[in-house]
């Protein structure tokens, strides 16, 4: 039988999601966990690879068991054995051709960043930072460049693994909120630090280094050194995957911004 679970994590102390020698893994710590509960050995597959110290408030994950067990024992009871950065938030049952990957037709990204004088203090590790005065109404004239497919070779990441650097941007949000500005963005599919990479010329822009219009030279390059640096994962947040309405699967209201942090 194949369950799907929706997770969210603190990435500050991992390295990544994925498995890998020698280092601490959210896929480790979830593997371990559900063990624990199945009785015997369980592999994971999720929804979006997320890198070191790079957060989610809506990572989606499939895996198959032969047991049986109540929904709440892949929840309440897998959180027993999971570090307390790390928590399953629901369960559902899901046929076997549901892919936590391949099934998925958009993913949601949030980056965070403090924008004051200071270093942050309670934001360490869940912020980025930029001192610098920065202007949001510029940030957004160039995030709007951004929609729709583009060549994203520009914010591509090295040894990024994708077949193909064409992505559809169908979403783009760049606001303040006090000293927080929020970057939002949604898309099928994300290159390896595309988003911390847009990030890092977004910023340049609000700083006023390059007029808006920058962006759009930037995709039509198609050139990674033309672009700024790649900004601290510190503010990344993998906040939603989205799903046809067959898989029944609940749908990500990013909760854990809304209310008290008003984002």
């Amino acid at each position: 039988m194949r369950f799907a679970l929706g997770v969210e994590y603190d990435g500050s102390a991992f390295h990544g999601w994925q498995k890998q020698p020698g280092a601490p893994t959210v896929q480790d710590v979830l593997e371990a966990a559900l063990q624990r509960i199945a009785g015997a050995p369980v592999k994971v597959v999720c929804a979006g690879r997320t890198d070191a110290g790079v957060h989610a408030t809506g990572q989606v994950v499939h895996f198959d068991t032969l047991v049986e067990r109540p929904l709440s024992a892949w929840v309440r009871g897998v959180n027993t054995f999971l570090p307390l950065t790390v928590s399953v938030r629901w369960a559902r049952p899901v046929g076997d051709d549901f892919h936590a990957r391949f099934s998925a037709y958009g993913r949601c990204y949030r980056y965070l960043l403090l924008n004051q004088l200071q270093r942050t203090g309670v934001w360490h590790g869940r912020a980025g930072w930029y001192h610098h005065p920065l202007e949001v109404g510029r940030m957004q004239q160039a995030a709007a460049l951004l929609l729709g497919e583009h060549d994203f070779s520009a914010f591509r990441a090295a040894d990024c693994q994708a077949k193909s650097p064409l992505k559809t941007m169908r979403y783009a949000c760049v606001r303040r909120c006090g000293e927080m500005i929020v970057f939002d963005f949604e898309a099928g599919a994300f290159l390896q630090h595309m988003v911390r990479n847009l990030v890092g010329s977004l910023v340049y822009i609000g700083q006023g280094k390059h007029p808006p219009e920058w962006m759009a030279k930037l995709l039509a390059a198609g050139d990674r050194r033309l672009a700024a640096p790649t900004f601290s994962a510190a503010g990344l947040y993998l906040v939603g995957v989205k799903y046809e309405s067959q898989w029944r699967l609940p749908v990500s209201e990013d909760s854990f911004f809304s209310g008290a942090l008003g984002f």
